[in-house]
């Protein structure tokens, strides 16, 4: 599985903290790992400065920010391979992703 490298941009939705924790109520398709699902939902679906919210919720509820997909790759290896989402990966790697 890869992210496309067309991510459609987020407007006009505003993102407060109950907005933003939705995003970990999502769950994941049989087979697949639920932190990844959460964290690629959000990334998808969120700016990147609401993506940084994300992440610290999602750390603190416990979220996996290496967690996996079934290719074996974690959301900050696929977005470091698009340049122009580069605030996405900066945001996992200042919470501990590799």
């Amino acid at each position: 599985m890869s992210l496309k490298k067309d991510k459609q941009k987020v407007l006009g939705e505003f993102f407060d903290e109950n907005r933003i924790r939705e995003f970990l109520a999502y769950e994941a398709p049989e087979g697949v790992n639920n932190d990844f699902h959460l964290l690629e939902r959000a990334y998808r679906g969120m700016q990147a400065e609401n993506f940084v919210t994300f992440l610290q919720i999602f750390q603190a509820e416990g979220g996996d920010v290496n967690a996996k997909n079934a290719d074996g790759n974690s959301l900050f290896n696929l977005v470091q391979q698009h340049s122009a989402f580069l605030e996405y990966a900066a945001a996992l790697k200042q919470v501990g992703a590799s």
